[in-house]
């Protein structure tokens, strides 16, 4: 059984950067999609961003896109969310999600293509 452990939260100002980690614990093998994903109101989990296995494609969502990175080390089975010009509407717990079979496309945006999670971290980002 595969299980993620997020770190890397923690309380910003407005502006601030944070860096999320994502690491698997327990049996570890091949990891596919891997990606980011948090709460949102009326919304199970709101995507924010994705990457493949080679890391030559990622996807972000709109609210996200020029301010966040998302990046991995396979040789470590790690998954990085590099968070800058952080805003209090980020503020939300993250979650790492990664998946066992190959996707594409549209399909890195639902999280119902995943396979495991992790328990998430908080982050703050204050006014």
């Amino acid at each position: 059984q595969v299980q993620l452990v997020e770190s890397g939260g923690g309380l910003v100002q407005a502006g601030g950067s944070l860096r999320l980690s994502c690491a698997p614990s327990g049996n570890t093998f091949r990891l596919y999609p891997l990606g980011w994903f948090r709460p949102a109101p009326g919304k199970d989990r709101e995507f924010v961003a994705a990457i493949n296995w080679s890391g030559d494609s990622t996807y972000y969502a709109d609210s996200v896109k020029g301010r966040f990175t998302i990046s991995r080390d396979n040789a470590k089975n790690t998954g990085i969310l590099q968070m800058n010009s952080l805003k209090p509407e980020d503020t939300a717990v993250y979650h790492c999600a990664a998946g066992r079979a190959y996707i594409g496309g549209r399909q890195y945006y639902d999280s119902h293509n995943y396979d495991y999670w992790g328990q998430g971290t908080q982050v703050t980002v204050s006014s």
